[in-house]
């Protein structure tokens, strides 16, 4: 990986970064909902995790990305773009790779279109039906996930 860091696969339960996943999922009841099913790889920058990604094998032939995050002090210099480009290259056994957002964030859905991801489907009322008390981003209440799949 560029810049030196490297990405490590854990399966030890106890070294996932909940601080980073929440930086991707609003509570840890619903990062668990999937964590322990996903393929969770960290990213360090010598021994600190700076980012982290959970790969959730839904069937023989799609791998979803459940999360995706880097670190505040990390962001912005391409890190999130070089692990969807691990992602590609690793997994592409997988004929498809997917990935889930927000209706209302549209920061995430430019950098998954901007990395190749096409939109293709509406989860409809998903974060109203899967978080106990209702979830605010830009101001706007989060009902809808948009779905998107890479374009090979």
């Amino acid at each position: 990986m560029q810049n030196g860091f490297q990405i490590k696969h854990i399966t030890n339960h106890k070294e996932y970064p909940y601080d980073l996943l929440l930086l991707a999922d609003e509570t840890v009841d619903a990062i668990d909902k999937y964590l322990y099913d996903s393929l969770v790889h960290v990213v360090y920058d010598g021994k600190t995790p700076i980012a982290v990604f959970c790969l959730y094998p839904a069937d023989s032939e799609t791998l979803e990305i459940k999360s995706i995050a880097v670190s505040p002090a990390f962001q912005g210099r391409g890190l999130g773009s070089q692990l969807l480009d691990f992602i590609k290259a690793n997994y592409q056994e997988y004929a498809n790779l997917i990935v889930g957002t927000a209706d209302c964030g549209l920061a995430q859905i430019r950098f998954y279109e901007r990395n190749g991801f096409v939109k293709y489907g509406i989860r409809k009322d998903f974060f109203i039906k899967n978080y106990e008390q209702p979830i605010y981003e830009n101001g706007q209440l989060l009902k809808d996930m948009i779905m998107l799949r890479y374009g090979k």
